[in-house]
């Protein structure tokens, strides 16, 4: 029997419907027989991905989870948080109506009604990833705790699994930084920040990257006073830093603010309060708060597994090693996801969970997803009003690798669907190598700019460049029309005046 004990805070019919989905406390695991073709440890995004492909094919497949399946994404991660945005975004169109022509006079505005909506819809979403669902899938699932006994052997809740391959997918978790005090003060992460149910009146944010600004942002919107401290002088760091500054100017906005190159020196508790000590701009101050919400990185998870027992080499900060076709340092072992990868997205996890499947149960790649880890054209969005996309390479990230690169950048102020909108504040990006048409890279900060970079990462993957581009029509009037003006940027960069001479004499000869 697998163990019980995991409770869901607060305890309401979304959460228990939650948990009998994910991780059913009367759960019976299924008695071992015969070897497996493959286990996979961990059922967030990477493992289900990997085991329901698996099964599907007809292989004999175990997922062990110890935990939530769905892992972060479904529980703590993305689906929560999108549903929290969901509603400050809709906390501030009512607050901002007037402008559109709507007097608003009374608005009644309930945190813990936003709350209950988004486990709600968790839960309901809980079902595809549900424990039932993935045994209809022929996925023998095992709830309990996964260790290496010896090569060809795991072991969970006091049964002997044998396999040919097997798939690490263990996530990742929130990691928080040396602070003193931190511990004694508690603190929240992305794994409690959702069992809120009443609004913080003061909240310190602590890192400055996307979990970060994701959550400012909202908890600044639903009514708290947020302050976001961050180490260095900006926010996003990895974003070209005019498109980081477009949201923070966002954020701001909304009432977030800002404590740049900060050093916290420590974190006390007096009474119900928290008061943080820090350094900033040469002068020592205290900022007293109600919750902290950490947002500086994740943690692999390795511990507990046996990865030593059979040879898997991992390092505790950057996680499990594996090579371009996501094999461990152990053959038969392989790993996807959060785990292993600098990309710590669920679409991610998904395309390796892909690559995977391929290398793994098959000698030789047949066209089933993505045979090279390295060979992925990776997209991803931090979902701040604006929004703020990428894919590929960065200019900088261009010119390191020795490619000649030709920047283009559209304003959405010269948009006419964002103009109508009220959402001038971004723009597109397209970074197109010297002497082709082939874009490198983009950037897009815009209301939905997740779903505007897809175009962009599909005529990468395809081959298609600012030509292929410049051909596909957009609809009018929409963002993404944006991304084809910034083609026709490029277009009219190449073009000379020694050819528009040259075509004004002909034009001339055939009058």
């Amino acid at each position: 029997m697998p163990p019980d004990g995991i409770r869901l805070w607060p305890e309401d019919d979304a959460n228990r419907a939650l948990l009998q989905n994910v991780h059913p406390p009367n759960w019976v695991n299924p008695r071992p027989s015969g070897r497996y073709n493959l286990v996979v440890i961990g059922a967030g995004t990477a493992g289900l991905v990997t085991a329901a492909i698996a099964a599907g094919l007809g292989a004999k497949v175990a997922l062990i989870e110890k935990h939530l399946m769905g892992g972060d994404c479904l529980n703590v991660g993305c689906v929560p948080s999108k549903g929290l945005i969901a509603a400050s975004r809709a906390w501030t169109a009512a607050r901002d109506a007037e402008r559109f022509g709507v007097s608003v006079s009374e608005v009644r505005r309930d945190f813990g009604a936003a709350m209950a909506r988004m486990r709600t819809l968790r839960a309901r979403i809980s079902a595809n990833d549900s424990a039932r669902r993935f045994t209809t899938l022929g996925v023998d699932v095992y709830l309990g705790e996964a260790r290496f006994v010896e090569p060809g052997t795991i072991e969970v809740a006091g049964a002997r699994l044998s396999y040919k391959k097997a798939a690490l997918c263990t996530g990742a978790r929130a990691a928080a930084p040396e602070i003193p005090g931190l511990e004694e003060a508690g603190y929240r992460t992305n794994e409690t920040l959702f069992s809120l149910t009443e609004l913080p009146r003061r909240l310190a944010v602590i890192g400055a990257g996307p979990i970060g600004c994701e959550m400012a942002q909202a908890f600044a919107r639903f009514g708290s006073t947020v302050t976001v401290l961050e180490r260095m002088s900006r926010i996003l760091p990895r974003e070209d830093l005019d498109a980081a500054d477009i949201v923070r100017n966002r954020m701001q906005h909304d009432g977030v603010e800002f404590v740049f190159d900060a050093a916290i020196a420590r974190i006390d508790r007096r009474a119900a309060e928290k008061i943080l000590a820090y350094r900033a701009n040469g002068a020592t101050k205290e900022l007293a708060v109600d919750e902290i919400l950490i947002g500086v990185g994740r943690a692999p998870n390795v511990e507990g597994l046996g990865l030593d027992r059979v040879g898997v080499r991992y390092d505790p900060r950057e996680g499990i090693a594996v090579n371009a076709r996501l094999q461990t340092s152990h053959p038969d072992i392989f790993a996807a996801g959060d785990v292993c990868s600098r990309y710590k997205f669920t679409h991610a996890a998904d395309a390796m969970a892909q690559i995977v499947i391929q290398n793994a149960l098959f000698p030789h790649p047949i066209g089933l997803g993505y045979a090279n880890a390295d060979a992925l054209i990776m997209p991803w969005c931090t979902y701040t009003e604006p929004e703020l996309a990428h894919v590929g390479l960065y200019e900088g990230d261009a010119r390191k690798r020795g490619l000649d690169v030709e920047t283009y950048t559209y304003a959405l102020n010269e948009v006419d669907r964002a103009i109508l909108d009220g959402t001038e504040d971004g723009f597109v990006r397209l970074h197109v190598q010297t002497r082709s048409d082939r874009i490198l890279g983009a950037s897009i900060v815009a209301p939905h700019a997740g779903e505007m970079i897809a175009e962009i990462g599909a005529l990468m993957q395809a081959g298609g460049g600012v030509k292929t581009l410049l051909a596909t029509i957009h609809p009018y009037p929409t963002h993404a029309e944006a991304i084809k003006k910034a083609g026709v940027l490029w277009r009219k960069a190449h073009f000379s005046e020694r050819q528009k001479r040259m075509l004004a004499r002909w034009f001339q000869w055939i009058r």
